[in-house]
Order: structure tokens, then C-alpha cells, then sequence
């Protein structure tokens, strides 16, 4: 079971990812995940 620590940190690694690799045409899925980790991190 992940906390919302847990949440807020995965997040922050996919916001250093998705900077880091805008172009790539794979982001739009870890844009979708960060979204998700956003809402899940909420709850």
C-alpha cells in the first residue's frame, strides 16, 4: 500500500521526466500517469 507521500514523490519523478523528455512520444502516457498520481494522491 503506497501513503500520499508516496503518491507526491512518484509524481514529482514523472514531472522530472516529462521536463526532461517533452518530445518523446511515449510522454503523453506519463503525462496521463501523472495525472493519475495527482487525483490517486487526493483521496
Amino acid at each position: 500500500m503506497l501513503s500520499t507521500q508516496d503518491f507526491q514523490l512518484l509524481q514529482e519523478a514523472v514531472l522530472f521526466y516529462l521536463q526532461a523528455h517533452e518530445d518523446d512520444p511515449i510522454s503523453s502516457k506519463y503525462s496521463n500517469l501523472y495525472h493519475r498520481l495527482s487525483s490517486a494522491a487526493r483521496r
